[in-house]
């Protein structure tokens, strides 16, 4: 049972992929935004590759718990991926997963520029991810 996380941003989307059996979230090439029709039906042609059964979206919850601007235009998107692909969608508190990707990428020495390139797929699979661990197995 697949699931796909996403995170949302205002110029690509990071994209993660669960395995099969739901325990373990891979980092996917990241998707330049380029617009809302062609976004949704990129992620509805990857859903439908893959067989998956739902996306997990990271919401940008402020650090005192509260949902901003980004987390509302993040759920409006949630809302309208959910009615353009018939899958459900998730979400999964996203604070510092950008600053850990970095963190994480630093400390793997990689350069500035591939940094940028891997910040979003990785900050995309510490979302699903932990979205996986907080999981029942039953659930899954």
């Amino acid at each position: 049972m697949r699931s796909i996380g996403l995170d949302l941003g205002t110029k690509t989307i990071g994209i993660a992929v669960s395995d099969e059996l739901g325990l373990t979230a891979q980092g996917r090439p990241t998707l330049a935004r380029r617009g809302s029709k062609k976004d949704l039906e990129a992620l509805q042609s990857l859903a439908t590759e893959l067989g998956a059964e739902r996306f997990v979206l990271g919401l940008p919850i402020n650090m005192n718990g509260t949902e901003g601007p980004r987390a509302e235009a993040t759920r409006a998107f949630g809302a309208v991926l959910a009615r353009a692909t018939g899958l459900p969608v998730v979400y999964q508190d996203e604070r510092l997963t950008t600053a850990e990707a970095n963190r994480t990428l630093l400390e793997a020495d990689v350069s500035r520029k591939r940094r940028r390139e891997l910040v979003d797929q990785l900050a995309a699979s510490l979302i699903l991810q932990g979205w996986l661990d907080a999981q029942p197995r039953s659930a899954l």
